[in-house]
């Protein structure tokens, strides 16, 4: 006798969407390869990681802007829910759109590590599938637990074919279409 194996129910994206409008203000899901994912609350370090890029991409690009905790349709066909630590893109991009906005016109998704156990997979293994699959041109990934930027570029079949990785303090350039060059030396004093 074969052992019966139990499938996981698949949640559709629409039930995904009713269960977030209703989860409370203080926690954040995401929906990525079929898993309802709680992304953790951010500390003072992120916060200050994320206004410090900010800064800098309004110094160099005004006419973008960089959003935080965006909804963003991610993954093959828009079928997963992300909400990026930063999406760069125009000024105004998010204007009549609801909680999730398609990629469309989005220059570059950005995360910075939380100190939790999904970490890794989440913005070191699915974070860049997704965002290469929704055809955001750039993915920017702080590390605060190695200490290190990677730029990821160039999606072609959900994937990025460019990864690039450097230590906190390198000169990081950021490609087309963001453009921008970064000197990533303040972020030596986040390292834990």
């Amino acid at each position: 006798m074969t052992p019966r194996t139990e499938q996981q129910p698949q949640m559709s994206v629409e039930e995904f969407e009713e269960l977030e409008r209703h989860a409370p203000e203080t926690v954040r899901l995401e929906f990525i390869n079929g898993r309802v994912q709680v992304k953790g609350v951010t500390d003072g370090n992120h916060d200050t990681i994320i206004a410090w890029l900010q800064r800098l991409c309004m110094q160099h690009r005004p006419e973008l802007w960089l959003y935080g905790d965006r909804g963003m349709k991610v993954e093959e066909y828009r079928k997963g829910r992300a909400r990026p630590d930063g999406v760069l893109a125009p000024f105004g991009f998010a204007k009549g759109h609801g909680d999730w906005s398609d990629a469309e016109g989005v220059l570059m998704a950005v995360e910075v590590t939380s100190h939790d156990s999904d970490t890794h997979q989440r913005d070191r293994v699915e974070k860049p599938d997704g965002y290469a699959a929704a055809g955001i041109p750039v993915y920017l990934l702080i590390d605060r637990d190695d200490c290190s930027v990677v730029v990821f570029n160039q999606p072609e079949d959900g994937r990025y074919r460019h990864e690039e990785k450097l230590p906190f303090g390198a000169t990081v350039k950021l490609p087309e279409p963001v453009n921008i060059t970064l000197d990533t030396e303040p972020l030596k004093e986040f390292a834990d």
